[in-house]
């Protein structure tokens, strides 16, 4: 197939990069990193003073080759940078927090760290400024003299700029010339995976972790209970474990790799439904109808022990997991999925009117527990979250305004639209069924998701269906993830997900970084997705 236009572009813009690259390497003695730059020529006079200064002969630099791509790049007429043989890694006085990054941009050069030393020609150096110097997670990267400095008011922003920097020489060979003020659009971007009904190895979810470091996604969700499986060694409650699961060493490995690569964990143990693995280990506490069926995966709420149960594996698993967000679940309780719940339940009718007073339902009960449990992760500092269809309407009782709402999907019992959780002044994330859930099997009239259609129709004001939400509602969409579940687990394998997941995680990684309407088309994405390395 013959390459398109903006790939033939693109082809120009590298050679002319190498053509840059060359210039720099042959560039006359004083040019190495052990150098100020102002070597004497061997006549005794300056090179400056022998000829016109360098800069005047390169063209003006273009932006740099990176996904997510830069919000803002002021070009300038130079060499550019790149890896030297005497190129090193520095760090700004003041800044020894930055060493982590600093080590690990070394070594993906292949160059050495000096640690807080003094920048010489050739090489990177790190620093963190004021933390009202920008934005949360915001950088600014400066590729002048044959030096770059990345400077950023918190560490997460210094270590996307070394992400700008590590795509630009993996596409391009070179980082140009100019200036770069960069920062995200969303808070929170990310992954989420399913790890309860299909097992997934440390490994693996660590090389995800790495992917999404380079994306500049923060966050990455694990489901790890469902009715399926209970996926993490418990201390405190053994029976519950499935006989394949992540040991609890692991589970540290994986946030500290998460860590090192300013990716928050954000944990779920999703009740009252979805516990059929749990309640495997206690049926006393199985939700049963009049008749003594069992309603699938759903805890009796009105029983004392249920709660005990849920709280004590929460009071695990934070200490487990220290970021700041905790998922909660509350979606899809089978009790309030039949005709007359208070009929069919009674049990739990009766819970809602002593809790709640005279005239309280079931849906009253089920706010209820998600509210008490928000109260067991929240004086741990954790921000409650909780799935959309999980907050009911008209209720006595009302979901702790503070509880994020991860918005899925319009098509459960008690999916409201997103215009309402917005107007009543929740925060959100979006995982929009329709562009962002890749469910193993594609059953239940799922599809999986191209990154193609992300690119160019999703952005975070997309909620439900295809249709933005008003631009109003915008500061309270605090970002999304991509998710993955595992309905069907053997429909792929996990290698299978892995490649089949690349594609539309970096498209939302673009998207969440900055919603407008992309400069590439997405033949040009996918070819700067191979360049940078993002494709796998």
């Amino acid at each position: 197939m013959s390459p398109t236009r903006g790939a033939l572009v693109t082809g120009a813009a590298v050679t002319a990069a190498a053509a840059v690259a060359l210039t720099v390497v042959v560039w006359p003695e004083g040019s190495g990193s052990g150098s100020s730059g102002d070597t004497a020529s061997p006549s005794g006079t300056s090179a400056e003073a022998v000829a016109p200064s360098p800069s005047r002969s390169y063209p003006m630099s273009s932006t740099p080759s990176t996904i997510p791509a830069v919000r803002e790049h002021t070009p300038a007429r130079g060499p550019g940078w790149q890896p030297g043989k005497d190129s090193t890694v520095v760090i700004a006085k003041g800044s020894q927090v930055l060493a982590d990054e600093a080590e690990l941009l070394a070594e993906e050069l292949k160059i050495r760290y000096r640690g807080a030393e003094p920048a010489r020609t050739g090489d990177v150096e790190l620093a963190l400024g004021a933390k009202d110097a920008g934005p949360t997670e915001s950088y600014t990267l400066t590729v002048r003299d044959r030096k770059v400095k990345i400077t950023g008011p918190d560490e997460s922003g210094v270590f996307y700029g070394t992400r700008t920097l590590k795509q630009s020489i993996k596409a391009d060979g070179t980082l140009p010339e100019g200036v770069v003020n960069d920062r995200p659009d969303r808070s929170q971007r990310g992954l989420n995976l399913d790890i309860a009904r299909k097992h997934y190895s440390a490994g693996w979810i660590e090389d995800r972790i790495r992917e999404m470091g380079d994306l500049k996604l923060n966050q990455l969700g694990l489901h790890f209970s469902d009715d399926q499986a209970f996926r993490i060694e418990s201390k405190s409650h053994p029976e519950v474990v499935s006989d394949e699961a992540l040991t609890q060493d692991e589970v540290r490995r994986i946030v500290a790799l998460a860590n090192s690569r300013h990716i928050e964990v954000v944990p779920e143990i999703d009740s009252p439904g979805h516990l059929g693995a749990v309640l495997a280990a206690h049926p006393d506490l199985q939700l049963r109808n009049t008749a003594g069926v069992a309603s699938k995966g759903s805890i009796d709420i009105s029983e004392p022990g249920a709660a005990k149960l849920i709280d004590e594996l929460l009071d695990e698993y934070t200490e487990l997991f220290p970021g700041r967000f905790w998922h909660l679940g509350a979606d899809e309780y089978q009790a309030l999925t039949v005709q007359n719940p208070a009929a069919s339940y009674p049990q739990l009718q009766r819970a809602a009117e002593e809790k709640h007073g005279a005239g309280a339902s079931i849906e009253d009960l089920a706010t209820g527990w998600l509210n008490d449990r928000a109260a067991v992760v929240v004086p741990k500092g954790r921000t409650a979250k909780a799935w959309n269809d999980g907050l009911f309407r008209d209720t006595k009782v009302k979901a702790d305004e503070n509880i994020e709402i991860e918005y899925w999907t319009g098509k459960e019992i008690g999916a409201r639209p997103p215009q309402e959780y917005l107007a009543a002044g929740y925060k959100m994330l979006n995982l929009n069924d329709e562009f962002l859930y890749y469910v193993l099997g594609e059953p239940n009239e799922f599809v999986y998701p191209t990154g193609e259609r992300i690119y160019e129709q999703w952005t975070p004001l997309v909620l439900r269906g295809t249709e933005p939400v008003a631009e109003r509602y915008s500061k309270q969409i605090l970002g999304g993830r991509f998710a993955v579940w595992g309905d069907l687990p053997n429909a792929q394998t996990t290698q299978q997900v892995a490649d089949g997941i690349r594609m539309p995680l970096v498209a939302t990684s673009q998207k969440l970084w900055d919603p407008r309407k992309p400069a590439l088309s997405w033949a040009q994405f996918q070819e700067l997705a191979e360049r940078t390395g993002s494709a796998g």
